[in-house]
């Protein structure tokens, strides 16, 4: 197995023994399973050298070869900086969960739920065959599932899992719809195939592709209207926030959005689609930003403006904005980890989220003030950190929008400065100011907590004082996303005032105006979603998918209702009328042509038709339990001897015996049922009913029988049983050859059935008289 396949597979691998492993070794475990994490991200920071100078690095195993598809991976510039992010992340995040968490009874399915999400992402940053990526991709909603919803005993926590699965799976089965058209018109499902083919946008169905592509990448990435189930994720606890919530998960959609940007940047719909929604997410997230109290979620609004960024990057397109986006995502993830953590650790020495309670923590808490002034700084898009840079990169690529350009402008200065307030306000608010009177003294969070925020922060300060770092291996992930991306040397301040510093200054001053103001916004923001019950607040998406997921209960219980009524007559009826419905029609619009030939037959086969009429006839009419099994066991007598009639001695021996058992079983069965009476029939129009079901049935199985019939008889099967039977089974028998040998895998089965149905029989007769001796005895 090839090197990159084992860099995904060995996370797998340690999630499985992470839960043994921790309960023989608890607190060392953590360090233990942080080697994993840190050897493949040293392993993978090996290949840089390689990737600056533009080789491929790829590795690929048979799959399904007689389909030609592989399970194949793929390194390059953008998938080396991802992969980087998500393996060295991990390592900070599984040291930082050991404090965080310490004394958790689960905490060692908690490193393992990790763990697979770790191997996930990379999985999906990795992959180069889009099959592939979409398993990984959905083992990441499901890893993420449960480390949301790791906190299960509380309501809240599953409820936002459930939201974060529902969304992000219904994308991602609109993405692996997407994919199976993409690699059906490419004519491939490798990645690196599919890229050196622009030829796709030609396609009828480009539209659709690149439709149900951005269904799958803008759930993930939490772009309006799918926003709502970030912040509400947020009930997951710190340690996953910071990892899936800031570095990893949400940036699953940028990734695929950069992935397909060589293919499908030229489409029409791409940067209207992607400008507009990026502008919007930003937007909204600003506000909501001011609406919340809540530490954690005023950071995954935060995100969502972040994410919103590399959004709207993505839209544009072109040098300078591929650049950027790369840039931005580094410096999104080194502060928004940092803050993250520290806000953990605010909760965890605090226990309380709530910035209007918590305030001058400074002194108590001096690693966590300064790991969140210098991650606020870089947020705040201040120098000398690497979130400048990335914003003042960010407006040199707003200024090569074609259309729109004001608009953009506007909306990302406004945003922008919201996010400047929001950075003002966690550090003022949180850590400056009169302590509380009434709070309990807080200490600094334990090593395993302060160190990695620090180390996070720093290095965005680090970064951004030493850009140079960064020129080559943005380039290449710039040139992933735009390949006729130039290299470009990245410097703290440009070499003179231009326009993205001018509009740098304004947002400056417009964030400074807004954190004073922020007050009263958020106090008239809280009053607006508290008085009008369904004020413009609360009637967004939030409630849309609210109202979606009620309709859909109800339809499932309607459904359920009616299919599974717990009345069999009746659920019989609703199976065998759609059956038989549906055959009918298919029989329709098919319009077979049907052939009736009775030249063939002899006299004694109209008797036999005649006799299976008749008890047919007789069963229906009958007044008594008997009579109606044994008219029922004519029709039965009467097939077999159609099977004598044309040299099938075999089936109608077989037939024989079953009708003889049948008649016999049931004939038991009725001894000890109530007598039969007229009474007992069904009043007229549920007969008339049941009569209609019969009737279509009998005609459904009768025309597709003439339908078959009227095809030209292809025996290539019945030859090669016949040519087998002996050499391969040993056998004469044709029948008894093909159940036991060829199809002896499908007769074990009916085998179990039939003894598993037998074993519920018994259980259900012991039962019953268990149930009749209890009842005597209680009686008594």
């Amino acid at each position: 197995m090839s090197s990159l396949a084992w860099t995904v597979l060995s996370g797998y691998l340690l999630a499985l023994v992470a839960p043994w492993l921790h309960a023989r070794l608890k607190g060392v475990s953590a360090y233990l399973l942080a080697l994993l994490p840190l050897a493949i991200g040293l392993y993978l920071t090996g290949f840089y050298q390689a990737v600056i100078e533009g080789e491929s690095v790829r590795s690929k195993l048979s799959w399904f070869s007689d389909k030609a598809i592989y399970l194949s991976f793929h390194l390059d510039g953008l998938s080396l900086i991802f992969s980087l992010l998500i393996s060295f992340f991990a390592v900070f995040i599984i040291l930082y969960a050991s404090g965080y968490l310490k004394g958790e009874a689960h905490l060692g399915r908690f490193y393992a739920y990790l763990l697979m999400f770790m191997a996930s992402m990379l999985g999906v940053v990795l992959a180069d065959n889009i099959l592939a990526l979409f398993i990984f991709w959905e083992l990441t909603s499901l890893s993420s599932y449960l480390l949301i919803g790791y906190k299960h005993k509380y309501e809240s926590a599953r409820r936002a899992a459930q939201q974060a699965l529902l969304v992000t799976g219904s994308g991602g089965l609109a993405m692996l719809l997407g994919m199976v058209m993409l690699g059906q018109v490419a004519g491939s499902y490798e990645l690196s195939e599919i890229l050196l083919k622009p030829e796709i946008l030609a396609s009828p169905y480009a539209d659709a592709i690149l439709i149900l592509l951005f269904l799958g990448a803008l759930t993930k990435s939490a772009q309006w209207p799918f926003h709502f189930w970030l912040p509400n994720a947020m009930e997951a606890p710190t340690p996953v926030s910071a990892y899936l919530h800031s570095a990893t998960m949400v940036k699953a959609g940028i990734y695929l959005l950069a992935r397909i940007s060589p293919v499908f940047a030229e489409h029409p719909y791409w940067q209207p689609v992607l400008v507009t929604l990026g502008l919007i997410t930003a937007l909204t997230a600003g506000i909501l930003a001011f609406k919340s109290r809540d530490l954690k979620r005023l950071l995954a609004y935060s995100t969502l403006l972040a994410l919103a960024t590399l959004t709207l990057l993505l839209g544009i397109g072109g040098s300078k904005a591929a650049l950027s986006a790369m840039i931005y995502l580094i410096a999104h993830s080194l502060y928004k980890g940092a803050l993250f953590m520290v806000a953990g650790s605010i909760d965890h020495e605090a226990k309380s989220r709530d910035i209007h309670w918590l305030s001058g923590l400074a002194r108590q808490m001096p690693l966590s003030f300064v790991a969140a002034t210098l991650a606020a700084i870089s947020m705040a898009g201040l120098p000398p950190a690497l979130g400048f840079i990335a914003k003042e990169l960010s407006y040199t690529s707003l200024l090569t929008l074609p259309s729109l350009t004001l608009i953009a402008i506007a909306v990302m200065i406004l945003a922008n400065g919201m996010l400047f307030a929001v950075s003002a306000i966690l550090v003022i608010k949180v850590f400056l100011g009169k302590t509380p009177a009434d709070r309990d003294p807080v200490h600094e969070a334990p090593w395993q907590m302060s160190l990695w925020p620090l180390l996070l922060a720093g290095l965005s300060i680090f970064l951004g004082l030493l850009p140079k770092f960064l020129d080559e291996i943005g380039y290449e992930g710039a040139k992933s996303i735009y390949p006729a991306a130039k290299l470009s040397h990245l410097h703290l301040f440009p070499e003179s005032f231009n326009t993205p510093l001018l509009l740098s200054l304004i947002t400056i001053g417009l964030g400074i105006l807004l954190a004073f103001i922020w007050r009263p916004f958020h106090r008239w923001l809280e009053r607006e979603a508290d008085s009008i019950e369904r004020g413009w607040l609360n009637c967004g998406p939030a409630k849309w998918y609210q109202w979606g997921l009620q309709d859909l209960e109800r339809l499932s219980l309607w459904q359920l209702k009616t299919l599974q009524s717990g009345n069999i007559r009746r659920d019989l009826l609703t199976i065998f009328g759609f059956s038989f419905t549906l055959t009918l029609v298919s029989l329709w619009r098919a319009n077979p042509s049907f052939r009736l030939d009775f030249s063939g037959l002899r006299i004694y086969d109209f008797i036999l038709v005649f006799l299976m009429l008749a008890g047919a006839f007789t069963a229906m009419r009958a007044r008594t339990r008997l009579t109606a099994i044994t008219a029922l066991g004519a029709v039965g007598s009467s097939v077999a001897l159609t099977f004598i009639t044309y040299a099938a001695p075999d089936l109608a021996i077989t037939q024989f015996m079953i009708e003889t058992l049948l008649v016999i079983i049931i004939a038991l069965v009725l001894i000890r049922l109530p007598s039969f009476s007229t009474d007992d029939l069904s009043p007229t129009p549920k007969r008339i009913r049941d009569a209609i079901i019969a009737g279509m049935g009998g005609l459904s199985i009768c025309l597709s029988m003439l339908a078959i019939l009227n095809y030209p008889l292809n025996t290539k099967l019945s030859d090669y049983f016949a040519e087998q039977s002996v050499p391969f089974g040993q056998g004469h028998n044709i029948v008894n050859v093909i159940l036991v040998d060829f199809r002896g895998i499908d007769t074990m089965g009916e085998i179990t059935v039939l003894a598993i149905a037998a074993l519920g029989i018994y259980a259900l007769l012991k039962f019953g008289k268990f149930r009749n001796e209890k009842n005597e005895k209680e009686d008594d």
